[in-house]
């Protein structure tokens, strides 16, 4: 299989985001980035490991509920995912808070409502602060701080709007664009953007680990 590490068409991040995600390989041989171990507690109530997602294709995105920024624009974009990969057995999304000190379950599970999140298909993820922090920053490679000059609710953390697929074993493949642009004239590229993530994933569910 080629190797796939796409970055996004334009970085379209919030401040302090790394523009620098890692390469990754086919998982089969080389240097493919494993996303680390973690558990960490569902809007269910249910805790979820690296190793419960095995076997699965996932897209992953970095979101808090009380976000006045990109958050509603990146989960309205893990939305339609949701919808255009319906039918694609052995896929999940999985969104991780940048904010689980105050994002537990029940907030995580009114904020998922508001988009139809399929229980099942699509997970919201939060734990321990410092658990999540490190595993966004040092694992997922992407940025998710707090933003010490914030002065407005909704504007606490600087994060990136990127989605993460990861395949079956749990290693990076690409990064894509989670953030639909101001410009409508991007609009068509980032459609493409879109397409390009759904058809690797359908490709990795249907090659396999």
């Amino acid at each position: 299989m080629k190797q796939l590490c796409y970055l996004p068409f334009t970085f379209i991040l919030t401040l302090g985001c790394s523009l620098n995600p890692p390469a990754a390989t086919n998982g089969k041989g080389g240097h493919a980035h494993p996303v680390p171990a973690f558990s960490l507690t569902e809007r269910s109530g249910q805790t979820v490991t690296n190793e419960s997602l095995k076997g699965k294709v996932w897209v992953a995105s970095f979101v808090f509920t009380r976000c006045s920024g990109p958050c509603p624009s990146v989960t309205g974009t893990m939305a339609k995912l949701q919808k255009s990969l319906a039918d694609v057995e052995n896929f999940r999304l999985v969104t991780f808070t940048v904010d689980p000190e105050r994002d537990d379950p029940q907030e995580l599970a009114n904020y998922a409502k508001n988009f139809s999140a399929d229980p099942v298909r699509w997970l919201f993820l939060t734990g321990p602060e410092k658990e999540v922090r490190t595993l966004l920053n040092e694992g997922f490679k992407i940025e998710a701080n707090r933003n010490p000059t914030a002065t407005e609710v909704g504007k606490e953390f600087d994060h990136s709007t990127r989605l993460v697929l990861v395949d079956q074993n749990g290693n990076i493949r690409g990064y894509f664009d989670g953030k639909p642009p101001e410009d409508q004239q991007m609009m068509p590229r980032f459609q493409e953007n879109l397409d390009r993530l759904a058809k690797e994933v359908r490709a990795l569910v249907r090659t396999g680990p």
